[in-house]
């Protein structure tokens, strides 16, 4: 299932080992090497104090999740509201970053140390001292992939609010780190990318723009915004994405998944599913009462878990994994 004899990686490293650092060429995500990268893996749930994830944040679900599932990358979805978020509990929210992100360095596997929040443009100050304190801790390894920004809502402009914020963000991991990937939200909860690369950001490097979508709601629609955006010369990255429908219900569709999986294929983009938890929702890959540290059996991933765990197993063409 989603097999490509063209995107086989070396077994015997980890995908940092075998990639490096990480860079923007045109409208590709390439390595060290000047190839095409395309990762695959699993984000967190979003870190709100409170919301039942935070068990999730440690190291050995970071480790387990890059053995069982073979996954390059995973997601730190860190809450920056103001309700059990870092703009309440910062210390909280850098720690469980930390955790995951120290994770993912000792399991050699790239990391998304994501921003996670809808109206981030208000307190821009938060960000640019979350992502100051990561690019000073973390800025001179490999792993690390900073989004600034996780879902900017439909009526947030890009031209006169998204973009002016990104750059206040961009320059400020800049001034410490100035090669690790950047990876900007776009308009309409990270879909609007045609409209972001229309007016792209300018005067740095190794920058792409997020692209988010559901299979059991969005569809070509937005398949050819992304194209769009690809054909306008700049990199997506896929930073979160499910098998279920806009809200994180229901079952998963796996017709439409597939569609969706192979476009990403063929684009040689990367992608992070939604999401580690154990909440009773569709988006979901556990249930309820599985162990927070790993160690998880068939029964205890959900519908859309097994289906994920599937796509991310294969994504490098070797269905033995």
């Amino acid at each position: 299932m989603y097999d490509d004899p063209d995107m086989v990686e070396n077994p015997d490293m980890t995908p940092v080992e075998d990639h490096g650092q990480l860079s923007v060429d045109g409208n590709r995500i390439v390595d060290e090497s000047g190839e095409a990268v395309s990762l695959a893996g699993v984000s967190w749930f979003w870190s709100t104090i409170g919301w039942g994830a935070e068990k999730w944040y440690n190291k050995d679900a970071v480790a387990y999740v890059a053995e069982d599932f073979d996954a390059s990358v995973v997601r730190a979805a860190i809450a920056a509201g103001e309700r059990g978020g870092y703009a309440e509990y910062p210390a909280e929210q850098v720690q469980m970053a930390q955790a995951v992100i120290d994770g993912a360095i000792e399991a050699g596997v790239y990391v998304i140390i994501d921003w996670h929040s809808h109206d981030a443009e208000k307190h821009p100050e938060d960000a640019v001292e979350f992502f100051t304190l990561m690019a000073e801790q973390y800025g001179d390894t490999p792993n690390v992939i900073y989004e600034i920004y996780n879902e900017p809502l439909q009526d947030t402009d890009w031209e006169t609010v998204i973009k002016p914020y990104a750059l206040e963000v961009i320059e400020a991991i800049r001034a410490i780190d100035p090669d690790n990937l950047i990876v900007v939200g776009t308009q309409s909860w990270s879909q609007d990318v045609d409209e972001a690369t229309a007016s792209p950001i300018e005067g740095h490097d190794n920058i792409a723009y997020t692209l988010h979508f559901y299979a059991a709601t969005h569809g070509q629609d937005l398949r050819d915004k992304a194209q769009t955006a690809l054909d306008n010369g700049y990199a997506l990255f896929v930073t979160e994405w499910g098998s279920v429908d806009a809200f994180g219900k229901g079952a998963p569709d796996h017709e439409a998944t597939k569609v969706w999986m192979d476009f990403l294929k063929e684009n040689e983009l990367s992608m992070a599913n939604w999401s580690l938890h154990d909440k009773d929702e569709g988006a979901s890959i556990l249930k309820d009462g599985a162990s927070p540290t790993g160690g998880w059996t068939e029964d205890d991933y959900t519908e859309a878990g097994l289906l994920i765990r599937d796509i991310v197993r294969n994504w490098d063409g070797d269905p033995d994994n």
